[in-house]
């Protein structure tokens, strides 16, 4: 949590969104995160999952489930300054083939059906998270090796192209067409984040009203080279007032 208080102080966003929080609601460091002048709404369960956000104004209208009961924590939205927000944690998917993979189809095809059903294309929306989805061959460190894999396969990108389809906007690919810009670094890979074997799989994604106004986006990747580090990194955007 102190790499994310520190974060914080030194950039002042008006908004972060957090992902994979692993603490209940309970247990969510509120405090650290007030201290530093940020309101935070969770969505939290004991180890597993979790999504958070932090505005620097109260948030209104917060949703805490895709669906009506709904065990897995990785769903929460709300509106910031009358924008709607929604921030989540999507399935990883575990292998192809599996039910954790099936589950994860379902779950991105669900979460289309829930913005389509509560949102207008034509009117601002923001969508973050962590989508465990490299959609191109430049989000991936060896494309030809990782096709096919979770992750990296048709099937999920077949699904999160249609939420361009909608009408939402890949922010950071609206700035930057050139490969190597990655968000996670797989612990497992040795010295994988100094190799850059990495994936973009983090999004911040937004409808034409708003897309129209982000002024650049980037990675910061200085924190990933803090001593125990998340194996993701910050994915940031600036829009016009």
């Amino acid at each position: 949590m102190k790499i994310i208080q520190d974060w914080l102080i030194r950039e002042g966003p008006d908004l972060l969104c957090i992902q994979e929080t692993k603490v209940q609601d309970q247990d969510f460091p509120v405090d650290q995160m007030e201290e530093v002048g940020y309101h935070i709404v969770s969505r939290g369960q004991k180890a597993y999952n979790g999504v958070a956000i932090a505005s620097n104004s109260p948030l209104e209208e917060v949703r805490r489930n895709l669906y009506k009961e709904d065990e897995q924590a990785r769903f929460i939205s709300a509106k910031f300054q009358g924008i709607p927000l929604i921030n989540v944690y999507v399935p990883q998917g575990f292998g192809v083939g599996t039910e954790k993979f099936k589950y994860k189809l379902q779950w991105l095809k669900d979460l289309l059906a829930h913005i389509k059903g509560h949102y207008d294309s034509g009117q601002p929306l923001l969508l973050t998270g962590d989508f465990n989805v490299a959609l191109e061959p430049v989000d991936v460190y060896d494309p030809e090796e990782l096709r096919g894999q979770v992750g990296f396969h048709e099937d999920e990108q077949a699904i999160l192209k249609e939420y361009f389809k909608w009408g939402l906007v890949d922010i950071f690919r609206k700035h930057h067409s050139d490969g190597s810009h990655f968000t996670f670094w797989d612990y497992r890979i040795p010295n994988g984040f100094k190799r850059n074997m990495g994936w973009r799989i983090d999004y911040i994604l937004a409808t034409p009203p708003l897309a129209q106004k982000s002024i650049r986006a980037w990675v910061d990747k200085e924190p990933r080279t803090y001593e125990k580090p998340s194996d993701h990194t910050f994915l940031v955007a600036e829009f016009e007032a």
